[in-house]
């Protein structure tokens, strides 16, 4: 697949914990913010043990950006949203990740 010019959402999680409800909730957010900005996701089961999932915006340029992180705790996908959506707006200010303008347009509109 070919990666987009915005760059991709990277979802971090580790494969020791069991948290298949928050990682769906992540995910289901992720998925929403990446179709309205056309971005890739990929989510990685690292080896290592961590309680938190972490999703970072990746524009293949730079180092990755850290935009989510549960926390160890459970969140509805609407929740997560959210908190993704406040963080891909602010970053769309930023002269290099132009790209995120489209956010600017989802953030102010009631979820």
């Amino acid at each position: 697949m070919l990666q987009s010019c915005n760059g991709k959402l990277l979802v971090y999680a580790s494969s020791y914990t069991s948290y298949e409800t928050r990682l769906k909730s992540v995910n289901a957010a992720t998925e929403r913010i990446a179709r309205l900005l056309k971005l890739e996701v990929e989510t990685i089961m690292t080896g290592k043990r961590f309680a938190s999932i972490y999703v970072y915006y990746d524009n293949g340029e730079q180092e990755p950006i850290p935009i989510y992180c549960d926390k160890g705790e459970k969140s509805d996908a609407q929740a997560v949203w959210a908190a993704m959506r406040n963080m891909m707006f602010v970053l769309s200010f930023h002269p290099e990740h132009s790209g995120l303008k489209p956010i600017r347009r989802a953030a102010i509109q009631p979820s």
